[in-house]
């Protein structure tokens, strides 16, 4: 299996960023957290990354996903 790098933009009240956090525990996915809420500067690399401001956003590698899908993500991921 190929090791990807995964990194989720959150908030601290969101509940789609909770379930994407569990899906990634649930298949013993590693990733980064980036919480916009606790860290302002993290907005502008979400901005930049997603072209918008709203959470979650899951980078996998390079390629952004908007939202928790978890089909999406299942395939980006291989699983």
């Amino acid at each position: 299996m190929v090791k990807k790098k995964v990194q989720i933009y959150t908030t601290n009240v969101c509940p789609w960023c909770i379930k994407a956090k569990e899906f990634f525990k649930e298949n013993k996915i590693s990733y980064t957290e980036k919480n916009v809420q606790k860290d302002p500067k993290l907005a502008d690399e979400l901005l930049e990354k997603s072209g918008q401001m709203g959470v979650p956003v899951i980078v996998i590698d390079d390629k952004a996903i908007i939202g928790f899908n978890k089909e999406r993500l299942k395939k980006v991921l291989g699983l």
